[in-house]
């Protein structure tokens, strides 16, 4: 039986944090999911490859476990090639059950019993999978109860869908089945959000429920708009005159209300004007809003007449 590379597999180091695991765990899972692959048998056996190591390295007490059977692992090789202790010629392999004497063999049938069904490798279901895997069938016949794994994808809004929340029409495919679902996306939500939708995610195992979908959520560039933490900033066209001599321009917002902007006079280019309250929808705030940021882009003209010409002239000479 072949060694698992846990941390290989992750492309971390062994002395990565369990952030670091995480994180590297969800890229590659996005990265492979057989919804993001339909059909491609080598990324839904790398998607389970990356699910089984976080199986092991995700959980603190499974990794500690993993590490110490990775400094070992020459002896469970040498013992099974040679007939020692901890291993069964017929087919059994010696799992530690924690209790006194160690290690005991597992019997022809508890071995069919464990593999059936698994989605890990041998190696996990060896030394990981005692009372664990999903979907284990007993010696009855029925399947153990596991509750559905959590599922991850990525959604794109609009900035405008983003601030005042819509309805979107997904169709999910989850263990050969495909459902059409409508998933309400909150008001306000940002990018790198996640919006959870209760019992969409992988089916559970013996009348066990259904995990959950988390979607990721993506904002869309927009033209006008951009957001930056919880307020929007755009740019707003000055004319020269009112930049100089101070005056009124208009300011349409996200939400589409026409706001108007005082420019004192000698305004600079660049400079930033703060209209309170009239940025994003906060979420789980009815009504209350982040701030919009101005940026005066002052508009100079592309032509001059003889007249214009002379009175810039006229007014260089006297600055």
């Amino acid at each position: 039986m072949e060694f698992r590379d846990y941390y290989a597999t992750l492309g971390v180091p062994k002395t990565a944090t369990d952030k670091e695991i995480k994180a590297a765990y969800r890229k590659l899972a996005r990265k492979y999911h057989p919804d993001v692959n339909p059909g491609d048998k080598s990324a839904e056996a790398k998607f389970k490859e990356i699910n089984e190591a976080y199986e092991v390295l995700g959980d603190p007490e499974k990794r500690r476990k993993y590490d110490e059977l990775g400094a070992n692992w020459r002896y469970y090789e040498q013992a099974g090639a040679a007939g020692g202790p901890g291993f069964d010629p017929f087919g059994g392999w010696s799992v530690n059950v924690g209790g006194p004497g160690g290690f005991r063999t597992m019997s022809e049938d508890e071995v069919r019993e464990m593999f059936e069904d698994s989605p890990f490798s041998d190696f996990f279901n060896t030394f990981f999978s005692a009372g664990f895997e999903p979907g284990r069938r007993t010696r009855t016949g029925r399947t153990r109860a596991r509750r559905g794994r959590d599922v991850e994808q990525e959604i794109t809004l609009t900035l405008e869908e983003a601030d005042r929340g819509t309805t979107r029409k997904l169709t999910l495919k989850h263990d050969g089945h495909s459902r059409t679902v409508d998933v309400r996306i909150p008001a306000g939500v940002g990018d790198g959000s996640r919006v959870r939708v209760p019992g969409e995610g992988e089916r559970g195992t013996g009348g066990a429920p259904s995990g959950d979908l988390y979607l990721r959520v993506r904002l869309a560039p927009h033209p006008q708009f951009e957001r930056r933490g919880r307020d929007l900033y755009t740019k707003v066209p000055v004319p020269l005159t009112v930049a100089v001599l101070g005056g009124e321009v208009q300011v349409t917002a996200l939400h589409g209300r026409t706001l108007r902007l005082k420019i004192p006079p000698t305004t600079q280019n660049g400079q930033v004007f703060r209209l309170r309250g009239q940025g994003m929808t906060l979420p789980g705030k009815s009504g209350e809003r982040s701030d919009l940021y101005a940026t005066v882009d002052v508009q100079l003209p592309r032509h001059l007449n003889a007249e214009q010409r002379a009175k810039f002239e006229e007014l260089a000479r006297t600055l």
